[in-house]
């Protein structure tokens, strides 16, 4: 039984990933698939595609985009969530910042650097015409836990992160949402080190299947807003909203996508060039 590595968030987009697992799907198959949790995020992952901690990533499209570009030796082999990222803008709650205006200048707390947080924080500082050489600041705080001592201590003026995973803090009263920035293109994909998908072809192409397999019906999936409600702590109403606002794919990212990405982050200056369609993804 060969053994493959995943990296993913632990999130409820990656929740087929978990009941796949659970249900023994993989080894059924003949592979020994080992899950592990990224809760920093995209820098995590993209860091241990390159150690080789990882063979396969659930990561976001700008994210691995970015690295692939600054060298990476990886590749995209589908898409994963087809539909937009929609990242809350959060205060601490006793700020005194009250609209996305207010942030103008301020400092972001990010995961890390080349995180999602830190990449969509210049994609809102775009959205709202600030001027991104001197209107962004940046905390590195790690993770959600991190961003709550940030923002509470003051170190950090405001945080993105997916809005329906910090919907709880801000119930809590310990985060305010003072907008939200949805990524202008589809936001998970699963990469996969070229030197692992050589030696695992086969073994990759059965895990793609078996998810996508999960993935196409998973709405469908009986009291599955009351399973994710369960394990990620979030209001049954909340889940019901977010899986109506959410579709997963089974397809090979377009090369429009590939392109458009590549644009807004060469015009932001986050990368330094654009790669051909072929050097960032592979059809397996």
């Amino acid at each position: 039984m060969k053994t493959i590595h995943i990296g993913g968030v632990p999130e409820h987009f990656n929740l087929a990933w978990y009941l796949a697992l659970k249900n023994g799907d993989f080894k059924k198959a003949g592979i020994n698939l080992r899950w592990e949790d990224y809760p920093s995020g995209t820098g995590a992952m993209t860091k241990a595609l390159r150690k080789g901690d990882i063979d396969l990533a659930v990561i976001l499209t700008e994210g691995i985009i970015k690295d692939i570009v600054e060298g990476n030796p990886s590749k995209i082999l589908q898409t994963f969530v087809q539909t937009p990222l929609i990242w809350g803008i959060h205060v601490a709650a006793k700020s005194n910042y009250q609209t996305i205006d207010h942030l103008k200048g301020t400092k972001a707390a990010i995961s890390r650097f080349g995180s999602g947080s830190h990449l969509m924080a210049y994609i809102n500082a775009q959205n709202n015409q600030w001027n991104v050489n001197t209107d962004l600041g940046f905390e590195v705080v790690k993770n959600v836990e991190g961003a709550v001592e940030g923002l509470t201590q003051g170190k950090a003026d405001y945080f993105m992160w997916e809005k329906f995973m910090t919907k709880p803090l801000v119930d809590k009263g310990i985060f305010r949402r003072v907008g939200t920035c949805p990524t202008p293109w589809p936001c998970f994909v699963v990469a996969a080190r070229m030197e692992s998908l050589k030696t695992h072809r086969d073994e990759i192409k059965t895990i793609l299947e078996i998810i996508n397999r999960i993935t196409i019906d998973f709405k469908n999936i009986a009291d599955i807003d009351k399973v994710i409600a369960n394990r990620y702590h979030q209001k049954i109403e909340d889940v019901q909203a977010w899986l109506s606002l959410t579709e997963w794919s089974q397809d090979l990212i377009s090369e429009e996508t590939i392109h458009k990405v590549q644009d807004q982050l060469l015009a932001l200056n986050i990368i330094p060039k654009k790669l051909n369609y072929s050097d960032l993804v592979t059809q397996i």
